[in-house]
């Protein structure tokens, strides 16, 4: 049995297993900007928000969503799911929440994103999606 290939590709170049699962996830990303600091606070919604975008994704939770108001006024949280995960920064003073979803190829990772983008107040959304694995 030989050692596997352990030299960095070149982007957009898989080798062994790596190609043979190329896209096999999806992460998306996502900044909104301008929201409301009271909602940014909010952890009881921000929690719901979570519960709802992973189901709306048709998502399978494995845990209930873990929220937390930090020291420094800001909230993060994050969801673990089967093969994924939801997660969320929140900056009340920058008026920024930053969204993370990572899932399976086979999920719509913007079902998603979508919940969150209905309920938030955000003046602008920005976001990124690239296969992953």
């Amino acid at each position: 049995m030989s050692a596997p290939d352990r030299r960095p590709s070149a982007p957009g170049e898989p080798r062994g297993d790596a190609a043979q699962r190329n896209g096999s996830f999806s992460h998306l990303v996502a900044d909104f900007i301008g929201v409301p600091p009271a909602q940014l606070r909010d952890t009881t919604t921000l929690s719901g928000l979570l519960i709802a975008a992973a189901s709306a994704a048709g998502f399978s939770a494995i845990g209930a969503p873990i929220v937390r108001q930090l020291p420094n006024d800001g909230v993060a949280g994050l969801f673990l799911l089967d093969g994924c995960h939801l997660s969320l920064h929140a900056f009340p003073d920058r008026e920024l929440l930053l969204l993370d979803v990572l899932s399976l190829a086979t999920h719509d990772g913007r079902k998603a994103l979508d919940v969150f983008a209905r309920r938030l107040t955000a003046r602008e959304i920005r976001t990124e999606q690239r296969a992953r694995g």
